[in-house]
């Protein structure tokens, strides 16, 4: 039986994950910069941007959690080709998603102003993916939730 991660341990692992949240939207904010509508360009920039910052300073937090960030990957696979703009603000829109789902993981198990940080983080990407959506969720960072079949 493995032993159960410590608090500490587990603020570093949602940490990390955030971190390879936010290097996969930087990734794929290249793509959708590319193809995104020109109305929308701006925004697609503004929210590149904002991830390279919260990477940042997610890896200044995983070093001062005591670890090491992970690197980004050469290249991510993206969920389906993106040809068009429309296909470019699904994408951004998924990407937000899952960039909240880590923060709310990380938002769990953090305390003080890294909680508080992280909370403004799912907050962002919330607020992105409304806009790029055109409609927002009832919890953020829980999509499973709202990709279940209601009843």
């Amino acid at each position: 039986m493995t032993p159960e991660p410590s608090p500490a341990g587990r603020i570093l692992e949602a940490a990390q994950s955030a971190l390879a949240a936010e290097h996969a939207a930087a990734y794929g904010y290249g793509v959708i910069g590319a193809r995104a509508a020109a109305a929308r360009s701006a925004e697609a920039r503004e929210a590149y941007a904002g991830h390279l910052a919260r990477r940042d300073a997610l890896a200044r937090t995983v070093r001062d959690l005591g670890g090491s960030p992970r690197p980004s990957e050469a290249a991510y696979t993206l969920p389906f080709a993106v040809r068009t703009p429309a296909d470019a603000e699904r994408l951004a829109a998924g990407i937000e998603d899952r960039v909240a789902g880590a923060y709310s993981d990380l938002v769990r198990v953090a305390e003080g102003q890294l909680r508080r940080e992280a909370a403004d983080a799912l907050s962002a990407a919330a607020v992105r993916a409304a806009r790029w959506r055109g409609v927002g969720v009832a919890f953020p960072g829980l999509t499973e939730r709202a990709d279940a079949p209601r009843n």
